[in-house]
């Protein structure tokens, strides 16, 4: 086996890792805090093995690729395509780039680079040092977007950030207070499509967050109901304590955490506390927070005063923004936000675009 150089990837190299990245989406919800990698075998241009990330815990996306293979005789002829750096490191489970030399696969093929402290260049050198032909950078900018939590969280030492909200035709969150109804519920400006594609994005996220009036007002439950999937994390802004005890969020269905000013709060099951100064940066404090838990990823559901400290902050990652078919003429106002439309579709009437930042 002979070394290689950085960035020579061709056309066949490519159309490897484009599978690989098809796969890797496949562990979007289910791989973190592990970067949902995808991972092909190919043997005389044949793939014979491919695998994703398992659930966190289970088998990297390279152990998965390799079990799959019929015939372990190929190995030794073969290219593994892989769109992260093979990991050097015992963690949940043995170090990948170990198992790829131990099937004397001669030939890697890298996406992107690992960030993470404990790789970060590790595996690349351990295979090379092996004898094992390296290349790296192929596709590396659409591996970055596949792995764009992961890397936010690693680079940038805080989560993905989601903003999303839903706005009238002209431009409000909600009517005035004056004509929502008493019980504390929702006011809905999107349809029944729109509001379960949400669901689909909360069973992607790890975590949800939403500020004080929100959840005072509407108790949300803020879980994943209308998705097959898992809840992610609540996080509540609660200054003053003001959200009471029988609201959804502390229903002990799943881990919330609560941002608040007040000390000395006994923690409750499934429910933690942290202290913050809400007079100073609330965005970056809270991006700490998230950071602290291992949060790669949230969705910032609102409400308008939350979404637009982000927004001032300049912390944020994607803007997903509804627009419905109905006109309000008077209430909250929804934030001002600019970006990149990346997308926009219809759903049913309802208007869905996807901004992106910078």
């Amino acid at each position: 086996m002979t070394s290689d150089t950085k960035n020579k990837g061709n056309n066949r190299d490519e159309k490897y890792m484009f599978r690989c990245i098809q796969l890797g989406k496949s562990a979007l919800g289910t791989a973190a805090p592990n970067p949902m990698v995808g991972c092909v075998i190919v043997h005389n241009d044949t793939i014979i093995g491919e695998g994703y990330t398992s659930p966190y815990g289970g088998p990297h996306a390279e152990a998965n690729a390799i079990a799959s293979v019929q015939d372990t005789s190929l190995l030794s002829e073969a290219t593994l395509y892989v769109t992260l750096e093979p990991c050097a490191h015992f963690g949940k489970t043995p170090p990948c780039a170990d198992l790829i030399l131990k099937h004397t696969i001669p030939e890697v093929v890298i996406g992107l680079q690992d960030p993470h402290e404990k790789v970060a260049g590790n595996g690349v050198r351990k295979l090379r040092d092996a004898g094992c032909r390296v290349t790296t950078g192929v596709l590396e900018q659409e591996c970055r977007q596949l792995h764009k939590r992961f890397l936010t969280f690693h680079e940038q030492k805080r989560p993905f950030i989601i903003l999303k909200w839903a706005e009238s035709g002209d431009g409000f969150m909600a009517p005035e207070s004056k004509h929502r109804t008493q019980n504390r519920e929702p006011f809905w400006i999107t349809n029944r499509l729109s509001r379960q594609l949400v669901h689909k994005w909360r069973s992607e996220e790890q975590a949800i967050l939403a500020g004080t009036n929100t959840v005072v007002r509407d108790n949300p439950k803020l879980n994943t109901r209308e998705w097959h999937g898992k809840s992610p994390i609540r996080v509540v802004l609660d200054k003053d304590l003001r959200i009471r005890r029988d609201s959804n969020v502390y229903d002990g269905s799943g881990k919330t955490i609560v941002i608040t000013e007040v000390r000395g709060q006994k923690e409750q099951p499934k429910t933690c506390y942290e202290v913050i100064t809400f007079t100073k940066k609330l965005g970056k404090q809270i991006c700490e927070i998230l950071f602290k838990h291992q949060l790669q990823s949230v969705i910032v559901e609102g409400g308008a005063q939350t979404l637009s400290t982000f927004i001032e902050e300049d912390l944020w990652d994607e803007a997903r923004i509804f627009t419905g078919n109905v006109f309000l003429h008077k209430g909250l106002r929804a934030p001002e936000i600019t970006g990149s439309v990346s997308r926009s579709l219809l759903i049913e009437g309802n208007r869905l675009n996807l901004i992106t930042h910078g």
